[in-house]
Parts: structure tokens; sequence; C-alpha cells
């Protein structure tokens, strides 16, 4: 016995299932003055939604609402089931400080106190 899903069928099927992901998702990409919901996002890509969506390319921000997560450089991959697939060619983490060029052990006071004399 074989099964046939009409094309129609199908494309509801994915229309609902992108809905979903859409609505549970905080995830955002961005790029320039541009913000685009992430549907699913993973250790080596994201994807978005393909008919909304302008092809992305280069360097972009992942936030999770507010926070800053990473700074990627992408390159699209494939489109499917209403998905565009972006793999990362760079991933690094996007930090609120900038990083330390010595060391700073843990118990170090974080001011000195003092009394004058």
């Amino acid at each position: 016995m074989s099964t046939y899903i009409s094309k129609e069928i199908t494309a509801e099927l994915d229309a609902a299932r992108i809905a979903g992901l859409k609505k549970t998702s905080r995830l955002r990409v961005e790029i320039g003055d541009n913000t685009y919901k992430i549907l699913r996002l993973w250790r080596d890509g994201f994807t978005v939604e393909a008919e909304t969506t302008p092809q992305l390319r280069g360097l972009v921000d992942i936030y999770d609402g507010a926070n800053h997560l990473y700074q990627c450089l992408i390159i699209a991959d494939e489109d499917e089931a209403g998905e565009m697939r972006y793999e990362f060619k760079r991933s690094t983490a996007a930090a609120d400080k900038a990083p330390l060029d010595f060391y700073r052990a843990p118990d170090a006071p974080i001011a000195l106190l003092g009394h004058e004399d």
C-alpha cells in the first residue's frame, strides 16, 4: 500500500509547521537594520522562513531576545520544506566586555578600599 499526499496538503502542513516554529522561537538574525526570525538553531547553522526572508550572506548577528549571542559569517546551504538553511563559516560568541590581555586571579579584589590618614 502506498500513501500519496497532494502538493497542496504538503504545502499546508509545511506552513503550519513553520508558523508553530515562529511562534515558539525567540531567536533572530540581524543583518544591517533588518531582522528575521530564526526557526531552528544548531551548532553549525540555522534556518529561517524561505518565503519572507531574502537571501542572506556575509556577517550577521544572532540574538536571543535582547541578548547578543553570536557574530557569524554565513553561507546559504539549501531550501527545504519552506525553510532556508544557512551554515556557519565562522561563529564567535559575543561578550559584553572586552577581553583581558592579562591574567586575573579568581580571588583578586574587585576594588581597593583605603583609609586616608
